[in-house]
């Protein structure tokens, strides 16, 4: 479907308790020769067969296929002359025997085929169910597609081993492929389902756009763990269509990668434990958020809220005197404490004396500070005493940062800190990861990857560097990157809002820091997900997403299949896909 219809289709509603099929594990990310040598190790090391494991993988494509697509009932499946090829061909056999009009184009001659991809092409062929054409000319393909208009066309064309580009007849069917898929009017548009990855991706990928042409695709199944390009790359025509992980067989213990890439999603059952019957506020952190200043209290407020909302026993907004009235009045729960100011209206450093400071952290577990702050020298001052008067874990964002981009002294004074100890989690934009590295923006979405892990890694901080793909990268060269969220929250507060996740769930969870900051990054983005599935991208607000934090604590990617949804919220209809389980 073109992405213009996509827009007027209506996404499944999602209500009560999405039901958890299995409990997801840290999910490594392996690199296109690490993935081979699972497969190699699952199968020589660990005894099981090759074939079964692509067995498993077409039942996998073929649960997706009926499941995402349930009304398809003409299939084109292009398969190449490997593995993934091989996949495809199982796929066919098992969807034409439930009945469904199945053609397999194989692009190229079947003399050529090996291994496993041989034995599914013969097996295919021996039952006689679908229509098959080995295609080894531009004027073959032409033959066969002009004629067709499918429903669905499963892409199993090549897979991770492939490096770009796409060439001869791969290039070729592309090109019939768009021409199916731009389709309107009276002819509805065919779907597109990858196996493993939309044709023309490297696995290794770490950008979000190719560079080279692609095939589309409204959903993909990939098996045993995500590739870079799974995390990284917009692989779907829309940012809400699934990418999936199926599980085939492979043990734990062959799974191994030395990219210390992982998936946030996969921290979210770390914060997910019920609490003790016998709870207490103080059980759950006391957070202080310092920021505001004239046409900014909304800032803090919205920071202060969303810690409250991510389950912090206690939250206190420390905010200039005048705006205090405004922000308490966002929230009865909220607590607030008036800063002094000077004739400007602005925090005066002069009054946070060493009595003043102690009194407004006794007790606080987590300092967030920046949220509308303003930039002046004096505030330079307040933040200064704060950061060096207090030693609980800080969340630092918006003008804060800026602040200490402008004045290295004080970062460094700050990584010291961290690397003794202090938890410091700083979440800049791109713009604002610019300014603190002295790289220009372009730079930095260039490489994203290598700049926040380096930063990370050199002051001994964590950083959250938000964006499509948010990345969290820790002091430990580990990097989880976040899949949850969508464009709707390409508006004012996000960040704010995201700040005050960050600090209520460090506040709940000081032991686990680097889960608890992985799991508000994937919460605060799968809440805004939550909120677009009812309603519309373009009328977010970044406070909408509030009302749904509750279904976001609840919920599970995975299904009771053990599939992992990386992107897009598991359809209900699926069997075996999370399904409601009560009510509100």
């Amino acid at each position: 479907m073109s992405n213009a219809s996509h827009a007027h289709v209506r996404r499944p509603v999602l209500s009560g308790r999405e039901a958890c099929g299995a409990t997801i594990g840290i999910m490594k990310t392996l690199s296109a020769a690490e993935m081979q040598a699972c497969d190699h190790a699952t199968s020589e090391v660990y005894g099981v067969p090759s074939l079964e494991l692509m067995r498993n993988a077409a039942r996998a494509v073929v649960q997706v296929a009926q499941g995402q697509f349930p009304e398809a009932r003409r299939i084109v499946v292009l398969c190449g002359r490997g593995n993934n090829g091989g996949d495809g061909m199982m796929a066919a056999r098992l969807l034409a025997e439930a009945g469904l009009a199945v053609t397999v184009v194989l692009l190229g001659n079947p003399v050529g085929l090996k291994g496993d991809a041989a034995k599914a092409w013969r097996e295919m062929t021996k039952t006689g169910q679908c229509v098959v054409h080995a295609v080894e000319t531009e004027y073959d393909l032409e033959k066969v597609f002009a004629s067709r208009s499918p429903d669905l066309v499963i892409d199993a064309v090549v897979g991770t081993g492939f490096e770009p580009p796409l060439r001869g007849l791969p290039l070729a069917a592309l090109a019939w492929v768009k021409i199916w898929c731009d389709k309107s009017g009276s002819m509805p548009a065919t779907h597109i389902l990858a196996i493993d990855l939309p044709s023309g991706w490297a696995a290794d990928s770490t950008s979000s756009e190719p560079s080279n042409p692609v095939f589309p695709s409204d959903a993909v199944v990939t098996f045993t763990a995500p590739k870079p390009a799974h995390l990284f790359a917009q692989l779907t025509r829309r940012w809400d269509q699934p990418v999936i992980v199926a599980s085939i067989g492979s043990p734990e213990a062959a799974i191994v990668s030395a990219l210390a890439l992982s998936w946030a999603g996969s921290s979210l059952a770390a914060v997910q434990a019920p609490r003790p019957v016998a709870s207490n506020k103080g059980m759950f952190g006391n957070v202080l958020v310092v920021g505001g200043s004239t046409g900014k209290w909304g800032a803090p407020a919205m920071t202060s809220l969303a810690a409250l909302r991510a389950g912090a026993g206690l939250v206190t907004a420390a905010v200039p005197a005048p705006g205090v009235a405004v922000v308490a009045g966002f929230a009865p729960e909220l607590m607030t404490w008036p800063l002094e100011t000077g004739a400007d209206g602005l925090m005066q450093s002069s009054t946070l004396t060493p009595e003043v400071l102690a009194r407004l952290i006794a007790g606080k577990t987590v300092l967030a500070l920046g949220p509308g702050l303003g930039q002046s020298e004096e505030t330079l001052m307040v933040i200064h005493r704060l950061l060096s008067g207090t030693h609980v874990p800080v969340v630092i964002d918006a003008d804060a940062l800026n602040l200490l981009a402008s004045h290295r002294g004080l970062l460094s004074e700050l990584g010291e800190s961290a690397r003794e100890g202090r938890t410091v989690v700083l979440t800049p934009h791109p713009g604002e990861m610019a300014r603190l590295t002295g790289l220009t923006i372009a730079d930095v979405q260039a490489r994203r990857l290598e700049v926040a892990r380096e930063f990370a890694q050199r002051l001994g901080m964590t950083l959250v560097l938000k964006g499509a793909r948010t990345l969290i990268a820790h002091p430990d060269g580990r990097v989880a990157v976040n899949t949850s969220g969508n464009p709707a929250m390409a508006k004012g507060g996000s960040g704010d809002m995201l700040t005050g996740v960050v600090a209520g769930l460090l506040a709940q969870h000081p032991a686990q820091p680097a889960l608890a900051v992985e799991a508000a990054v994937c919460l605060h983005g799968l809440a805004a997900d939550l909120t677009v599935n009812e309603g519309d991208e373009h009328t977010l607000l970044a406070t909408d997403s509030l009302q749904h934090f509750s279904r976001a604590f609840r919920f599970c990617f995975s299904g009771r299949n053990g599939y992992v949804w990386l992107q897009g919220l598991p359809a209900i209809s699926w069997p075996g896909a999370a399904s409601p389980g009560g009510d509100e």
